[in-house]
């Protein structure tokens, strides 16, 4: 559903906006549901392994035909070549120097994640706005005591882009915030000095399609970029039905985009954070581009036990170097049956220790 004031500006009837509001609450409550749903994929974990690379349950595999455990030939007792075993990622990447202006990585990024529009999609929207900076106020102190060496940069991260799984005016199963919505977020952000992140799940649509009309927002210097696989629909499935995937490609695309407004407009460098709890979710991971104008954070962003939150972060941000490492903490559904929300300091024993931090 498309509702925008942007676009509906001239001569619109008290009914026309009545019915728009109803229109955009009712595909934002869709959006929940849809979000709602996508962690329960997460204990599949992967189209081809059940079991993430950090377990330890993986069984072992059958001795060859005539060779025993030991290497050595059944037949004849000589010993066989041992395979060799892979080279762990490098950490930290091989990236550029930072430049100055840039957040990370000298800061930590801590961002409250939702829509205004909806009480379910996460604590940006779950309370009302005095409370949800109260509350995002004492997450800063809980991690600035944490690690007092990354001094923690406070932000918002409002989804712009809502997929749906209604496919609206456009067909393309998604649904844009309008601006009015968009600067009454930043001026919550403003109070506390925070950064803004607009968040984008494209549906059926395209980053060439969407971040093009987010430009204004994003010509500001404490406005950064967000965007999520789960819901980019490459093959037209409508999102909530199946977990969606980019390509470096389009990474490459995001961050060309910033890129150019940071040169354009004399602005500090941009942060460009990727959603992932799955591998197949970014293909190509080693033609991603790096450049110090865009600061690249791949977050792992499943729900779920400790343990299983741990294994992911191993197996799909750790296991596949990009830049910098992020980490996404869920108030109820990390919670549910009898799990604990991570606290910092247990986060803080990742390998890399994330330097973003999402609550959802």
């Amino acid at each position: 559903m498309e509702i925008t004031n942007d676009s509906s500006r001239h001569c619109r009837t008290r009914f026309a906006h009545q019915s728009g509001v109803r229109a955009v609450k009712r595909a934002l409550m869709i959006g929940a549901a849809v979000l709602a749903g996508h962690g329960a994929l997460l204990a599949a974990q992967d189209t081809t392994t059940k079991t993430p690379p950090a377990s330890s349950g993986k069984p072992s595999k059958p001795a060859k035909a005539g060779t025993s455990k030991s290497g050595k030939s059944s037949k004849t007792g000589e010993k066989t070549a041992p395979k060799r075993a892979p080279s762990p990622p490098k950490w930290p990447v091989d990236a550029p120097d930072p430049l100055p202006g840039s957040i990370l990585p000298a800061k930590r990024i801590l961002a409250f994640y939702g829509n205004p529009l909806s009480k379910g999609m996460g604590i940006l929207g779950a309370l009302p706005p005095e409370q949800m900076l109260a509350k995002l106020d004492r997450e800063v102190a809980a991690w600035n005591a944490a690690d007092s060496a990354h001094p923690v940069q406070p932000a918002l991260q409002l989804i712009t882009v809502v997929a749906s799984n209604y496919p609206g005016t456009s067909g393309k199963y998604r649904t844009r915030m309008d601006s009015a919505l968009i600067e009454k977020v930043y001026g919550w952000a403003r109070q506390r000095n925070a950064l803004l992140f607009l968040d984008v799940q494209v549906g059926q649509g395209t980053l060439q399609q969407e971040l093009p009309r987010l430009g204004k927002f994003l010509a500001r210097p404490d406005v950064h970029l967000a965007i999520d696989p789960e819901f980019s629909m490459k093959h037209h499935e409508v999102p909530g039905t199946k977990i969606g995937t980019f390509d470096a490609a389009d990474v490459n695309y995001a961050s060309a985009f910033l890129r150019g407004l940071v040169d354009s407009l004399k602005l500090p460098p941009k942060v460009l954070v990727v959603h992932r709890f799955r591998r197949d979710m970014l293909t190509g991971y080693k033609r991603i581009e790096l450049d110090p104008r865009v600061q690249i954070v791949i977050d792992m962003d499943g729900w779920g036990s400790p343990q299983l939150k741990r294994e992911s972060y191993r197996a799909y941000v750790y296991q596949y170097p990009v830049e910098y490492t992020g980490f996404k903490l869920f108030y109820h559904n990390d919670t549910r049956g009898g799990s604990h929300l991570m606290t910092p300091a247990e986060v803080l024993g990742l390998v890399p220790r994330p330097l973003y931090i999402q609550y959802q």
